[in-house]
């Protein structure tokens, strides 16, 4: 199928339930819903809206979102260099470390700014470095299968970014800084890094699959398609053929639990999700997989060099257009905004901000990436 023609594309929505804070979790409908706070998740996946944003439109109101949700990340993390996640609205954090996920989610999104280094000022390129350089110590430990595949994919976009390993300092060089630019973030250790993690999710792969059961773990749950798109890209870092072959196979499972026979996108659904041997869940259906999903696939394409996935790519956006199990859009047309989901009474008509991000993304990757 080509493309569905793009909705008008709306960011008034994205700003609104953004304050001088960063980006609000949830909404009771269209409304920031103040008492559940914010999140390092959101307002990481945010900056990674918002660069995209930036990159079709440099205005000073979008590299004003840009700050904000930068700087929230660097607030949220700790002396150690780990992020703590969720902060209430009097700006506290409530916990002193987030979740795995929470620092892979993060490690991505600093990562792909700064794979758009041509585009932005050096003073916010550098905290991205300085951010990702603390978190370093942390990432080998990090026990989510999808936290070590979000920290791989941000990882790569740092290893492939010219000039994204070092700071910008001030001219001429001094030995001091030449000494400190030596230290920091060191390209080797990187590489080695992404290879030995993405070789973990592999082997954990292997352990787990058989009896046409070819994933990672014994259910398929959220955030699944990070785990073949980590993969093919720590393969174009490493050129390990292992970890080509291991993200194509478990990549085409996926979609073949995925992609309904009359054509359209239908994620796992939330409430019950997939059992090995089980039966999909038929609802709730989220946005952020449909966005996953999509950016899986384009990769795929690009890596093995199959238009096929290209096809699947572009019905991860049809199914916020309304080509999905309700043939209903998932964008509101009024204001911007996505729905929440898909669940079994019909569209979530709560607008938050994990849904808006989600979408926003899967738009500008598919019609400006």
């Amino acid at each position: 199928m080509q493309i569905p023609a793009a909705v008008k594309f709306k960011t008034d929505y994205l700003r609104r339930i953004t304050d001088d804070t960063g980006i609000f979790q949830h909404t009771k409908f269209g409304v920031p819903d103040r008492s559940k706070g914010y999140t390092t998740d959101d307002n990481a996946r945010a900056l990674i809206a918002a660069v995209l944003m930036y990159k079709q439109s440099p205005d000073s109101a979008t590299l004003d979102l840009i700050h904000t949700y930068l700087s929230f990340v660097h607030h949220a993390q700790n002396e150690q260099g780990n992020f703590r996640n969720f902060m209430d609205y009097n700006r506290s954090f409530m916990e002193d470390n987030g979740s795995d996920d929470c620092q892979g989610r993060t490690l991505w999104a600093l990562g792909f700014m700064l794979s758009y280094s041509s585009i932005l000022p050096d003073n916010l390129l550098n905290t991205c470095r300085y951010l990702i350089n603390q978190s370093l110590p942390h990432i080998e430990k990090l026990g989510s299968p999808r936290a070590v595949a979000y920290a791989v994919i941000g990882l790569s976009d740092l290893i492939n970014t010219p000039g994204a390993l070092t700071y910008s300092f001030p001219y001429p060089h001094t030995s001091e800084n030449t000494a400190e630019e030596a230290a920091f973030l060191p390209k080797s250790v990187i590489t080695d890094l992404i290879e030995n993690i993405a070789v973990r999710l592999h082997n954990q792969y292997t352990r787990t699959k058989g009896e046409g059961w070819n994933w990672y773990e014994d259910s398929l749950t959220y955030g699944n398609s990070m785990l073949p798109w980590a993969l093919l890209r720590a393969f174009r870092i490493s050129g390990n053929p292992d970890l080509k072959a291991t993200a194509k196979e478990s990549l085409d499972f996926l979609a073949s639990r995925t992609f309904a026979p009359e054509g359209y996108y239908k994620p796992i659904g939330s409430h019950g999700w997939l059992p090995r041997g089980g039966k999909p869940a038929e609802y709730d259906e989220q946005p952020i997989e449909a966005c996953e999903m999509l950016m899986a696939c384009r990769e795929a394409a690009a890596v093995l060099k199959d238009p096929a996935y290209t096809k699947q790519a572009d019905l991860c956006y049809a199914w916020y257009t309304g080509h999905n199990s309700l043939k209903l859009p998932l964008v509101d047309n009024q204001t911007g905004a996505c729905y929440d989901g898909i669940h079994s009474t019909g569209l979530n008509l709560n607008q938050g901000s994990e849904s808006i991000i989600s979408f926003s993304i899967a738009h500008l990757v598919t019609h400006h990436g």
